[in-house]
């Protein structure tokens, strides 16, 4: 979930389309270089696709040798259009329908979860209800606070008022309809009660989650929740990122990486 885009970068690898539940998703798999490392899933954030994770992807599987997979959700990306709009369970749809099913087409073992704003979520998600090596969830959302509402409000101001629906086109194949579905369906008056803290009491795995301290979106409360309600997890790690906005990755891309490191360090080999 952000309202800024990066300025145009192709992807580091080329993508392909693989069919999902009867769609075709962008997928960029780039192939284990260690035996031995479980593989790492990148969920994008809500307004996000594989291009717009740059070349960070490409990044980890250099540093971590193990196999790297990016995938645009629906309507999104390249990949295909959506057939109507989110409801409230749109990120429990997407961790507990797409991507096992996702795993299931790819053959992929239990993964590290690599999720950012609401990929985060549904990392988070999918860890309660599915076996998962770990999750790194950056900028995460559990349930809705008002301050998130306002800068989306605000996101809206930007879309009508500035260049931000021009630099997310280039990211988008129906770019209109990816922002329209974000935007209302976080300001809808039937999503306010929407939260995972229930599905976090499902996680056995180690969980990170990285927070900017400049992040207008996500905030420590979203944090605390995590570590209050996923009491079972195999441990938890908070860092708390000075000089960082909603996009860790971007702003503090070391420090993300590092943990990635830390948190495939301490799985049994």
């Amino acid at each position: 979930m952000t309202a800024s885009a990066s300025p145009a970068a192709n992807p580091s690898h080329d993508s392909k389309q693989v069919d999902v539940l009867g769609h075709r998703l962008e997928v960029v798999d780039l192939p284990a270089q260690r035996a031995g490392t479980p593989p790492l899933v990148f969920l994008h954030e809500g307004l996000g696709s594989v291009a717009m994770w740059r070349d960070f992807p490409a990044r980890v599987a250099q540093v971590t040798g193990a196999r790297v997979v990016v995938y645009s959700r629906v309507g999104m990306g390249r990949s295909s259009p959506r057939q109507g709009p989110f409801t409230p369970r749109f990120m429990h749809e997407e961790a507990q329908d797409v991507l096992p099913a996702l795993r299931a087409e790819l053959g992929l073992g239990p993964p590290v979860l690599v999720g950012h704003s609401n990929g985060a979520s549904m990392s988070l998600i999918h860890a309660g209800h599915f076996e998962t090596a770990g999750v790194i969830a950056m900028a995460p959302f559990v349930n809705v606070e008002e301050a998130n509402l306002q800068t989306i409000r605000g996101a809206r101001e930007l879309w009508r008022n500035t260049d931000l629906r021009a630099k997310l086109a280039r990211y988008h194949d129906d770019v209109d309809s990816v922002f329209r579905s974000w935007s209302d369906i976080w300001l809808s008056p039937g999503f306010r009660s929407w939260s995972i803290e229930a599905d976090l009491a499902g996680i056995r795995c180690p969980v990170v989650a990285i927070l900017g301290d400049g992040d207008r979106y996500s905030t420590p409360a979203q944090v605390a929740t995590i570590e209050c309600h996923a009491t079972h997890a195999a441990s938890f790690e908070f860092l708390h990122l000075a000089g960082c906005g909603h996009s860790p990755h971007r702003d503090q891309p070391r420090a993300v990486i590092d943990a990635i490191v830390r948190l495939l360090s301490r799985l049994p080999g």
